[in-house]
Order: structure tokens, then C-alpha cells, then sequence
């Protein structure tokens, strides 16, 4: 990962790789991966500057969401979607 901002007006995350791909992961997925409180507002985030292969938001509860790199680009495509 390159670079993560949480964009509240959209209540996501803009996730950015260093291949230049970018995803819009839904805070809410976040939150119930994370068992994170729905009352919990977001006051960082921060990529893990070593490896790259995560980042963290903190939140005003103190609770702490560890999101990984395979969380993001990984996820299975959603139902009703179809490809042509």
C-alpha cells in the first residue's frame, strides 16, 4: 500500500497501491471485519511504512482496525453484479 485517506463525505476509504491501482473500501465493511463500534468515528490512519502490507484507523473509542493488503484487493466481486 501506498497511500490510505478516509474520505468522510463518502463514509470510505481511498486505498492506493504502489501498481497505481486504487479501491473505495466502505468504512462500514471496515467497522464488521474489525468488530468496531458503529458509534466510532475515525481519527487516523496510518500505512504501515516498513512492509506496506497494511494500515490502521484509530478511532475517537480507541478502538484500533488492522485492515491487510489481501482485505482490500481480495475480496470476493458482490452478488448481483453481472459482467458482460
Amino acid at each position: 500500500m501506498k497511500n490510505v485517506r478516509y474520505l468522510g463525505w463518502q463514509d470510505a476509504f481511498d486505498v492506493e497501491f504502489e501498481d497505481g491501482l486504487c479501491f473505495l473500501e466502505s468504512h462500514a465493511a471496515l467497522r464488521k471485519a474489525n468488530r468496531i463500534s458503529s458509534l466510532a468515528v475515525p481519527v487516523g490512519v496510518e500505512v504501515d511504512a516498513e512492509l506496506g502490507s497494511h494500515f490502521k484507523v484509530t478511532y475517537d473509542t480507541g478502538e484500533v482496525a488492522e485492515v491487510s493488503w489481501s482485505f482490500i484487493r481480495e475480496l470476493p466481486p458482490k452478488k448481483g453484479k453481472k459482467t458482460p
